[in-house]
């Protein structure tokens, strides 16, 4: 089945956005991000690296406004039962086709949301739209409208993050048996997003992220794989993705024999990892969350190479990321709610001694604390 949720549950997540756009006096939502449209309606593309547009006013209408290519998508992959195809032709302006299709749900003179924070509504298509509907309606931003109602997962959203972390843990198995002194980063690579695909997973929200020596101290994905030398250290950051639903993980891996560096680094960022656990509970905020982090790694001596950020929401995302908003940082004020989903990741990377040390999961908040989900250790890998 390419549709993943029941009528009932995009019901009730339709019914949810249309209560708030009533708090906000809006009369509908202008939706660029594709996490948005696949949470409302289980429509499933990239399509959004062009114009597109799905619309759901407060009378419950919902129209998905996109290209030719995707109108077989939309059918198969969502409960949509009204879809515009904008064509391809010289000087086409698809925000004009939008206003006539707003025109036509009479949304002249309304106040209409807009998701402005949206890959899908890049810089160029912001002045379409702007100019199109200038004078016709007004726009207000709602940008996290629908972002916020995403951060507590349904039981069926649990199911597949589930799903997700176990497909992580077969992935980091898969790439730890090639793990070697000599072994080549591809060759891990394609075993851990081999797995995935195995496992019935589908590409994550970004690449898988790899880097030995030096390397291990980057937080993103760099072409250019190599072969590790006899004395290592690797630093991997991957998810396992299942309907589009994310686990990340992350874990710095030593090659030969582990210094006593490597070892305190590794002591102080699982203790830290386990206080952010401790601290991840429903009442706390963000903040203290990061706090339970911060104080764990001042206290070890890694102020200066620890990240200013510990970890964020999980959940549905597309290309470009698997981040998912709100991350946790000093002072955030978010409160942390039963059934809401992130991935921890204790970085501390030393500039000055070129080490890293990075180990990090996905947990969901509970009741009463947190449920860990990967089943992978926290033992120091050597290699």
């Amino acid at each position: 089945m390419a549709i993943h949720f029941t009528n009932e549950e995009f019901k009730k997540r339709q019914k949810n956005v249309i209560s708030e756009l009533n708090k906000k006096n809006l009369d509908g939502i202008l939706i660029f991000r594709q996490e948005s449209m696949y949470y409302l309606s289980g429509y499933d593309s990239f399509g959004y690296a062009m114009f597109q547009c799905l619309y759901l006013g407060v009378d419950g209408r919902m129209v998905l406004l996109t290209r030719a290519p995707d109108l077989a998508q939309a059918e198969l992959t969502s409960i949509l039962d009204d879809i515009r195809i904008w064509k391809d032709e010289a000087g086409m302006n698809p925000a004009q086709n939008l206003k006539l299709l707003l025109k036509e749900f009479h949304c002249e003179n309304k106040k209409l949301g807009v998701e402005y924070d949206s890959v899908g509504l890049t810089a160029h298509n912001y002045r379409l739209l702007d100019s199109a509907l200038k004078g016709f309606c007004s726009l207000d931003d709602a940008s996290n409208l629908v972002n916020k109602l995403r951060y507590i997962k349904s039981e069926k959203e649990l199911e597949f993050i589930r799903t997700a972390a176990t497909l992580a843990d077969e992935a980091y198995k898969a790439g730890i048996e090639l793990t070697h002194s000599g072994a080549f980063e591809g060759d891990i690579l394609a075993a851990m997003q081999g797995a995935v695909f195995k496992g019935g997973g589908t590409y994550a929200g970004n690449e898988f992220i790899i880097g030995s020596g030096e390397h291990a101290l980057l937080c993103r994905y760099h072409s250019g794989p190599r072969h590790l030398s006899e004395v290592d250290q690797m630093t991997l950051e991957w998810a396992g993705c299942y309907r589009r639903y994310h686990a990340a993980m992350m874990r710095t891996v030593i090659i030969g024999e582990a210094t006593e560096q490597h070892q305190d680094m590794h002591r102080v960022a699982t203790q830290a990892l386990e206080a952010c656990e401790d601290a991840l509970i429903p009442g706390n905020t963000l903040g203290d969350v990061f706090l339970a982090h911060s104080n764990v790694m001042d206290r070890g001596g890694y102020r200066d190479h620890r990240l200013n950020a510990c970890g964020y929401t999980m959940g549905c995302a597309y290309a470009p990321i698997w981040v998912d908003y709100p991350m946790i940082f000093e002072g955030n004020s978010m409160v942390v709610e039963e059934n809401m989903v992130f991935f921890l990741h204790m970085i501390i990377m030393n500039r000055d001694s070129r080490l890293a040390m990075c180990p990090g999961h996905t947990v969901i908040v509970g009741s009463n604390g947190v449920e860990r989900l990967s089943k992978t250790t926290l033992d120091l890998e050597v290699r």
